[in-house]
């Protein structure tokens, strides 16, 4: 087929668009892949497939040992708790289902949005708390509300709930990079992506490189 530019495209099977996409993000980070282990690069390069933004090489900031942290408890069966219906359903369920890891968004229910009009708390906010008592470990990948993170940090505070890994990734202008850096200054492992992008689908890229990356290992 020829676009209207001249080029011919080709024919290519989905399995084989993923791998040429990989192939040009490769090439366009070129020197800047060694600034990361070969394990938080295979994240990066995720974020950048997802969103073909480049940025994502600049602003993503993982804890020591958070890709680490992340894969180990996704090999044990972790659940994964995110802000948003979207976020959830952007994660592999084949993936998840295989490593026995179980993808939870408490965003629509009745009883979310009846608590946190009663306590003036957004229903992201209270999501967190659903997400301390489930009483299992715990990975949250947070794409959308800034209020997640603060109420995580809250928590964190109170020595209440601490994830095995916190994705925080919230795009937006408001209180959106104030939130972030509350949980850069936790001791807690996680992966953030600085400054006002993100969003839902960056967190479910970020748990799908991560669970990739476990499926592969164990298969």
């Amino acid at each position: 087929m020829i676009f209207d530019g001249g080029e011919e495209t080709e024919a290519l099977k989905p399995r084989e668009i993923e791998e040429k996409s990989m192939e040009i993000i490769s090439r366009e980070l070129g020197e800047r892949a060694l600034a990361w282990t070969p394990e938080e690069l295979l994240v990066v390069k995720r974020c950048i497939h997802t969103s073909a933004d480049f940025d994502y090489a600049e602003n993503l900031v993982f804890s020591p040992g958070a890709v680490e942290k992340g894969k180990a408890a996704l090999a044990e069966g972790v659940a994964i708790v995110t802000d948003t219906s979207m976020a959830a359903a952007g994660i592999n369920k084949k993936s998840a289902a295989a490593l026995g890891v179980d993808v939870y968004s408490f965003i629509s229910r009745e009883d979310v949005a009846q608590e946190a009009a009663a306590r003036g708390l957004t229903r992201s906010a209270v999501c967190m708390d659903r997400a301390a008592a489930l009483g299992r470990p715990v990975i949250v990948a947070v794409g959308n509300a800034p209020t997640a993170l603060i109420r995580l940090r809250e928590l964190i505070d109170q020595g209440s709930f601490f994830p095995e890994l916190i994705i925080g990734v919230p795009v937006g202008f408001v209180n959106v990079t104030e939130s972030k850096e509350l949980i850069l200054q936790t001791k807690v492992p996680h992966i953030v992506a600085r400054g006002r992008k993100g969003g839902s689908n960056i967190a479910a890229a970020i748990c799908n490189a991560l669970l990739y990356q476990v499926y592969r290992e164990k298969n």
